[in-house]
């Protein structure tokens, strides 16, 4: 049985969706107004993997990421460039899903944005504050914390004990200073028409809003990074909870953060590197692998030479498929049956909560036993077994022998064997450019 950490209980648990073979899951997607860095790329990743593991094992499974495509950031930037907010966001939104399609991942089932759903917002902050969970200011509408018993429930943290990660806002008509803004009165950029006056809807409010809209009750999984465990998450549950009387999710799944150089990347600092620029320079593959190679929960410290170290790991690991899919055509070997042995040891180590560092061990060791292989019918099965893995991780290289290429291996062998060394070295190079040697 699939078990995964909740962070929710911070206990390893069993994983039983609502529905016996339907899992819902969202994960909080970006603000669009910048390329995305590293650091965002990791959930992308790690949550398309989690999708296709669910599917594998049979689950129908619904995955939906939101577009934040209002934002005060998003206001400064379309602002500064002379824009629209929409034309700002509808850039990126594409540029985010083509480095989404990049590094092998596939798109959402729904990729929702919040001004979709502004209509919505409205009238879920209306019920909020007609039943006591906020109330109206001068500056626009605050959740009242207090009208919650359990806040503080994902992130560990007491009422008292607040302070960190808090931005506390001066407005003096606050009742608490951890409320926190669910609508904003505001004329500034992109506005629309409320109760309240003209503003735009926080956050926070945006993803609970979504959630209620979109799956009407408690999901499986909600997914993001480990950054956004508090404040958002825990102001997503509250409102959830005050609305709907759940905790929004069964299962919450957060991914590490990802450093360079040891130090969290920051603007500020300088250290940010896109996703993009990285993608000129390697693999985009290799990349995946070295981020699903570390365990998701745990940080991750990139390196130029991690880097450098991952994407000859994955240079090996495509030769040795190369190599062994090349052997099996020229026997004309049939490639359909895999390695029960290899597919179960695969799903015990990925139902140990998503032990993905070890499913990479595992095929590293059917790696070395295909290049030992000396029947072709089980050699075929072994690969068989790690292109299946491969796809649902993401990283199965691709290629395609063309009957051009079958022909020059053979006129080389021929050549090998006639001992036409020159012809030999010859076709040999050519093999070698097209990657097959």
């Amino acid at each position: 049985m699939l078990k995964i950490y909740n962070t929710m209980s911070q206990n390893i648990e069993n994983f039983k969706p609502h529905n016996k073979n339907k899992v819902n899951m969202y994960v909080c997607g970006p603000t669009v107004y910048g390329d995305i860095h590293l650091g965002n790329a990791r959930p992308v990743i790690f949550f398309d993997v989690v999708k296709r593991y669910l599917s594998f094992l049979g689950y129908d499974v619904r995955f939906v990421s939101n577009i934040t495509d209002i934002d005060d950031k998003i206001i400064e930037k379309a602002k500064a460039l002379k824009i629209s907010e929409k034309e700002l966001t509808d850039d990126y939104t594409k540029r985010f899903i083509d480095m989404t399609l990049s590094l092998g991942s596939y798109l959402p089932d729904e990729l929702p944005k919040a001004t979709e759903f502004v209509d919505y917002m409205i009238e879920y902050i209306d019920q909020l504050i007609k039943q006591g969970s906020a109330y109206q200011t001068s500056s626009g509408v605050y959740f009242r914390v207090d009208s919650v018993n359990d806040y503080g429930i994902l992130s560990k943290q007491n009422m008292d004990e607040l302070n960190e990660g808090v931005r506390v806002d001066l407005d003096q008509e606050k009742e608490n200073p951890r409320d926190f803004s669910i609508w904003k009165n505001t004329t500034e950029g992109l506005n629309y028409d409320s109760p309240w006056g003209p503003g735009r809807p926080g956050w926070h409010t945006e993803c609970a809003v979504m959630n209620h809209k979109i799956f009407s009750t408690e999901i499986d999984i909600h997914g993001g990074g480990s950054d956004l465990k508090f404040p958002h998450h825990e102001n997503e549950i509250a409102q959830t909870m005050a609305h709907d009387h759940h905790h929004l999710a069964k299962y919450w799944m957060h991914v590490g953060r990802l450093n360079v150089d040891e130090v969290k990347m920051s603007k500020s600092i300088g250290n940010i590197t896109l996703v993009k620029d990285l993608l000129e320079a390697y693999e985009p593959y290799a990349f995946r692998l070295l981020m699903i190679n570390h365990h998701y929960r745990q940080p991750i410290n990139y390196t130029h030479d991690l880097m450098i170290q991952f994407s000859k790991e994955y240079d090996k690991i495509k030769r040795t498929l190369k190599k062994a899919f090349l052997t099996l055509s020229l026997e004309n070997i049939d490639i359909k049956d895999t390695d029960q042995p290899t597919i179960d040891a695969f799903i015990e180590i990925m139902n140990q909560d998503f032990n993905i560092p070890n499913v990479m061990t595992l095929i590293y060791e059917v790696l070395k036993q295909m290049n030992k292989e000396k029947d072709n019918h089980q050699l075929a099965k072994l690969y068989q077994s790690v292109k299946t893995i491969l796809d649902i991780l993401g990283i199965m290289p691709l290629y395609t022998l063309e009957d051009e290429t079958l022909v020059m291996y053979r006129k080389w062998e021929e050549a090998r064997h006639q001992k036409n060394f020159q012809l030999a070295d010859q076709l040999r190079d050519q093999l070698s450019k097209r990657g097959w040697m």
